[in-house]
């Protein structure tokens, strides 16, 4: 159990340095550097603990929300009233109490791996030993690294790096190939039961036989698709919208692993007869579809399970999936990611083929064509087929590790689009803090003249597609025509239009609305464009096929 008097350091304010670096630059090779230079100085324990932070393995909440906003107000000696009002002014409780609450002592040299194992053991402390350990902590650290610990203590902390880069700089510090640190990295890895040296080495006996491989991306097509060179060098299947995933069987067992790196056997049990069929030592690339006689269905319904912890029979039959494959990567237990794409799409159709699930376990189809004009035809028939246009690669093309230019293109169909209006902002984070840049856009929920009242029915959330510039604008608008405050929230003057894009949609009983939209963006900001002149809720309803 931590006393009173451990204290927060000189190694995690490098750890507080480098996430604030990272937060203040949106260049890549600026970030590489900086993860790179943290690697060459952390200890072993720290850069494991890194790592493990930096891809998603936070540890969970274990200290009572409504307890910090308590303790916050004690050790900056304020009223409940002005805690919560410094609170909806920054938006962040991490930041607020960083503003807030003064250092009153220095601190001492302890790891960020010794601090991490601290949040371990006061998980099981009493609230009044808590209390204490938070409240030495607060004091003694400045601004920088109290609003990193907070955000580490209440699991809420994020990182604006990708994991490729995070590799890339890996790599420079190791002198290992990316290719292999990104298999290393890929899993269920516990940091709490593996060191760093046991984390980027291989060791066939205590290998995870769970472990994924890197998912292969594509990149969007750019320019022409005919720039493309021969079209019979190239492969076309349709774009997929379900839950990218690999199937594994090894040594007798079976794993499904999402692309977020979620192992995710249990939530659907009934691919599990695949697993049943499958030789040993195969892993299978591919697309988790809700699908029913013979076609996808769409995401919706698939959304209608996701997070679910207890699948009844009802979901099941409601909500049904398939698994569509993509691609083979490893088969008897060899690694095939090097032979041609060719080649390991004629052994997934062996393999397939065998299993004789027909309903189940499918092949993505190709997309037979002889000329790109005769491609650019079939494309258009995406939202015909559920999916969001094409996916190209190149026959003779290896399952590459992340997104790399020139083997695989996704040739999305043009998104829905819809005029709607701002009617609710928040506050970003990082280098947003302080400024409104998360927004709630609505339609009208009848048409101009119609008998029943006309009001404006919140959709969707979008944070992206504005320029810094038009961010400080909407910022400033915010803020000069707020209606209502409801914590970080502000409810806006009606009158700022934009377009709005998205790639699917579909009804929806969780949502007032009764719609839901697929990976909403700003498009463009509509300034030709008055409130009373948005889209309404009824067009918005026509485009669901």
């Amino acid at each position: 159990m931590p006393t009173a008097n451990c204290k927060l350091p000189t190694e995690m304010k490098r750890f507080a340095q480098l996430f604030y670096d990272l937060d203040q630059t949106n260049s890549t090779n600026a970030k590489i550097q900086l993860l790179k230079e943290y690697f060459d100085e952390a200890s072993d324990a720290d850069k494991l603990w890194t790592l493990a932070l930096f891809t998603g393995r936070r540890l969970k909440r274990t200290i009572n929300s409504n307890l910090l906003w308590e303790w916050a107000g004690e050790c900056a000696n304020i009223p409940a009233w002005l805690l919560e009002e410094s609170y909806s002014q920054v938006g962040d409780f991490s930041e607020t109490v960083s503003l807030i609450v003064p250092q009153k002592k220095s601190a001492e040299d302890v790891s960020l791996a010794d601090w991490m194992n601290r949040f371990i053991v006061i998980k099981d402390a009493s609230e009044e030993e808590k209390k204490q350990f938070i409240t030495e902590a607060w004091f003694q650290l400045d601004q920088q690294e109290k609003f990193v610990f907070n955000k580490l203590m209440s699991a809420a902390f994020r990182v604006g790096v990708s994991k490729s880069n995070l590799i890339k700089a890996l790599a420079l510090h190791t002198s290992l190939p990316e290719t292999f640190l990104a298999h290393r990295l890929m899993g269920n890895w516990d940091p709490l039961k593996i060191s760093f040296h046991d984390l980027i080495s291989f060791n066939a006996e205590t290998e995870d036989i769970s472990k994924p491989y890197p998912f292969c991306l594509a990149y969007a097509l750019e320019g022409e698709v005919m720039e493309l060179g021969d079209p019979h060098d190239w492969q076309a299947e349709w774009k997929w919208d379900g839950i990218r995933a690999q199937m594994i069987l090894r040594k007798g067992n079976f794993f499904i692993w999402s692309r977020g790196e979620e192992l995710v056997t249990d939530k659907f049990p009934e691919l599990h007869l695949i697993g049943k069929t499958l030789p040993e030592g195969t892993v299978l690339d591919g697309e988790i579809l809700p699908y029913k006689e013979g076609k996808p269905l769409g995401f919706q319904i698939l959304q209608t399970r996701i997070g679910r912890k207890n699948l009844s029979p009802k979901i099941l039959k409601d909500a049904p999936v398939a698994f569509i494959a993509y691609d083979l990567i490893e088969f008897g237990g060899e690694d095939w990611r090097e032979k041609k794409l060719e080649d390991r799409r004629e052994k997934l159709e062996q393999v397939v083929a065998a299993s004789n699930l027909k309903e189940l376990f499918i092949v993505s189809p190709k997309v037979e064509f002889q000329s790109w004009e005769e491609l650019t035809e079939k494309r258009k028939l995406s939202r015909e087929n559920i999916s969001e246009g094409l996916m190209l690669k190149r026959k003779i093309s290896e399952y590459r590790v992340g997104r790399k230019k020139g083997d695989w293109w996704k040739w999305k169909i043009d998104p829905y689009t819809i005029d709607a209006v701002l009617v609710y902002a928040q506050t970003g984070s990082g280098i947003r803090s302080g400024l409104f840049t998360d927004y709630t856009f609505a339609v009208w929920s009848q048409t101009p003249g119609a008998d029943a009242e006309r009001k404006l029915v919140p959709f969707a959330k979008a944070y992206s597609g504005l320029t810094n510039e038009e961010i400080r604008d909407v910022d400033r608008f915010v803020k000069q025509n707020t209606l209502e405050r409801f914590g970080p929230v502000r409810t806006v003057k009606p009158e700022l239009v934009f377009e709005i894009a998205f790639e699917g949609i579909g009804f929806s009983s969780r949502h007032k609305s009764g719609v839901a939209v697929r990976f909403p963006r700003i498009h463009r900001w509509r300034l030709d464009k008055k409130a009373e002149e948005a889209d309404t809720l009824e067009t918005l309803k026509t485009l669901i096929v």
